[in-house]
């Protein structure tokens, strides 16, 4: 059982919600820096948390290019 706690403890993923994952991006990048890494339009245009929860949610593949763009932001934070 302890395996199984410690695998999800390393999941990046683990525990954190969408909106944290894009509020957590924006801070970090900036809107066009996210733009410019996930080129979408709900990043390109008039940007906004919500607006772009609505996309992602409705979009496996760009949600998916999130994702990963917090997962490596993650690993990067704790390699430093």
């Amino acid at each position: 059982m302890g395996a199984m706690t410690d695998h999800t403890s390393r999941d990046p993923l683990h525990g954190v919600t969408l909106e944290q994952i894009v509020v957590r991006l924006a801070e970090r990048y900036g809107w066009d820096g996210l733009a410019r890494r996930v080129p979408v339009r709900c990043f390109e245009n008039n940007p906004s948390v919500a607006s772009s929860l609505k996309f992602l949610r409705r979009t496996p593949w760009a949600r998916a290019k999130v994702e990963a763009l917090y997962v490596a932001l993650a690993r990067d934070e704790r390699e430093t």
